[in-house]
């Protein structure tokens, strides 16, 4: 994980985000609403990095204790 860019490393985020996500049996609305958004537009952007779209740490966090995950997880790269 030491030699990627920036983009990638908000793609990984973004996959393991919808991963854990769907594990949970979440829906983009659902997780979007528990986060307190009225749209799934944040949510549905910056997991596929929609126009540069991506998670702040914050939103991480908040996403870590609605799945109820280690933050880690999120930076996790699929080998």
């Amino acid at each position: 994980m030491h030699d990627i860019t920036p983009e990638q490393l908000y793609q990984i985020i973004g996959k393991n985000v919808a991963k854990h996500r769907k594990a949970k049996g979440l829906s983009q609305l659902d997780l979007s609403l528990q986060m307190g958004y009225k749209s799934v537009s944040v949510v549905s952007g910056a997991e596929i990095c929609y126009s540069n779209k991506h998670f702040n740490l914050e939103q991480l966090l908040k996403i870590s204790q609605i799945l109820d995950i280690e933050l880690c997880n999120f930076f996790k790269q699929d080998d």
